[in-house]
Formats: structure tokens, sequence, C-alpha cells
């Protein structure tokens, strides 16, 4: 996600978390567990359900982030749902028509609007279903992932019942400043096939040193590529400080890219608790023009720098 959260006095009063609910079970020993399992078996069917509804028709957003880790089985649920989309005009309509059916709502972030899409921004929305609340994100230009990585991950999904970000695609999604990301694309990259995505991706010095001496040809000719291979020689201890301080100079990376998204986004969130004043109570459609109107001219296209 590209936007800090805001506190808005505005949002939520109609969405209630799902995590409260799922307290209240733990803390009452007469209730059936199947309720708990129920709203657990919800939490992590609507985002399949969602990917389904976007791709009615024709393939316009796969499946990124959380969600992609639940799907490869490597977590049993996550909170969000992530989309990468295609980024079109038609694309986009028919994502906020599939929303509006939900009486989702905007969170802060950039109008779901091509415009702004092209530079990079996040669109956020949430909706209630039951007793979750559900929260879907978008972007149609992911950090990290080339356009020629995308025109493959559009090929890949395209017969895909419900189209999934690819396990080498998600370890460069997961390159983030959080430290828990390096523990998922440590999992990760135990499912890659490959030598060459393997030496790429793993976080583990014992795995890339025994791949290391099983393939020395794809070292040599990746290591310019991945500078920490070349201490592949030097013993496990070495290549762990070394794939520690690789670890931290991703993680300042994406604070840099952040850094300026939040700054182009200043003015944006100083009037946004006003615009979600005003669109609280209107249709999706509606509420998006009035996003849209109100960003024009104060959240900029392209984030400076």
């Amino acid at each position: 996600m590209l936007f800090p959260a805001l506190n808005n006095r505005h949002a939520d009063k109609r969405r209630p978390y799902i995590e409260p609910e799922l307290r209240r079970v733990r803390r009452r020993p007469y209730i059936d567990l199947s309720v708990g399992q129920a709203i657990l078996a919800r939490h992590m069917n609507i985002y399949v359900e969602l990917t389904r509804e976007f791709n009615q028709g024709e393939l316009r957003a796969v499946l990124s982030s959380g969600q992609a880790v639940v799907l490869h089985k490597l977590a049993v649920m996550s909170k969000d749902g992530d989309w990468i989309l295609e980024e079109s005009v038609e694309a986009l309509e028919h994502i906020l028509g599939v929303l509006g059916n939900h009486s989702a709502g905007y969170r802060f972030g950039a109008p779901l609007d091509v415009r702004w899409m092209k530079g990079g921004w996040s669109s956020h929305f949430e909706f209630r279903e039951k007793l979750l609340r559900v929260r879907t994100d978008f972007v149609t230009r992911p950090p990290r992932l080339s356009p020629a990585d995308l025109r493959v991950m559009w090929q890949e999904q395209g017969q895909c019942d419900v189209p999934v970000v690819s396990v080498r695609h998600l370890v460069e999604l997961k390159k983030t400043n959080r430290e828990k990301d390096y523990a998922v694309i440590g999992e990760l990259a135990r499912l890659l096939k490959s030598p060459e995505d393997e030496l790429m991706s793993s976080r583990s010095a014992r795995d890339l040193i025994q791949c290391g001496l099983e393939h020395p040809d794809y070292v040599n000719m990746l290591v310019t590529k991945r500078p920490v291979l070349k201490v592949i020689q030097e013993g496990e201890l070495n290549l762990e400080k070394a794939l520690d301080a690789e670890r931290r100079e991703l993680m300042h990376k994406n604070e840099e890219r952040l850094s300026r998204y939040i700054k182009s986004a200043e003015d944006w969130a100083a009037i946004w608790p006003d615009v979600a004043c005003a669109v609280a109570d209107l249709p999706l459609k509606e509420a998006h023009k009035v996003v849209v109107s109100r960003a024009e001219g104060v959240l900029p296209f392209e984030p400076a720098g």
C-alpha cells in the first residue's frame, strides 16, 4: 500500500472490523467453534469470489500480495486483498462497478483512474460483508515489476480460474520495508524450481551455498545481478552477514520510494477528511466522481522525483 493510514473520524461508521468478532468467539467458550471457523472461511473466500467477479468475461485483475501468499499455501489468511489491474478505462470501470455492487466506499488513496494509476499510485476501498470488513487495494504498476514482468504475468494468468501472481513475481513484490516480508520471501524461494530463480531469491545462506555448489555456472552468470552471491565461497557466517546487509538495503530502497509518494500526497491527505465526509453516503459511482474532481490539481498524477 502506498498511502499511510489516516485517523479519519468519518470512516468505518458502518463497517465493523472482523478482529473484534473473532475475539468474542475466543472469549465465549460456549459458542460453537464453527462460528469462528465460518468467519475465517468466509474471510478467505471473499477475495477469491471478488477476483472472479473482477474477471467476468475477460482478464482484468490478478490477485497479489498477502492473498497470493495464501493461495500459494504459505499462509492461512491475510487481512486485505491486493490486485494488479489491467491499465485501461474499461477495466477500472468494471472494477468500480463490482465494488459498487458490494456498497464499497473509498479509503484514503488515489482515485481509481488511469491517470493516477499510470503514476504508480494505489487505490483503496472497503465494504462490509456480514461480519467482515473487506479491504481491497489496487495498482496497475506495482513496484519492482518491470513492463516485461507484467507482460509475462498477463500471459501466464490468461486461462486461470483465479488469477494469482506467480511465486517468482511475488518474491519481488515482497521486497518491502517490512521485516516480516523477508521471511515470506525465504519460504517462497523454496517453491521455485529453477536454480537461477533460487539463487536470485533465496534468503537462506545454507540453501544458497548448496545451490551454488550444484550450479557454479549460474552463480558466475548472476553475480552481477545479485552481488551477495560473491560471498557464497566465504562460508555461511559471512554470507548471512551479507544477506542481512542486502535486506536492509532493499528495505531502505522501498522506504525511499514510499517517501516520494507520501510527500507528494501531503496536500491530498490534508483535505481527505472533508472529501471522505462528502462522499460517505453516496453510491460508489457518484462518490468516485467527487473524489476525482477533488483530487485533480491536488494529487499529482506522478510523485515528485
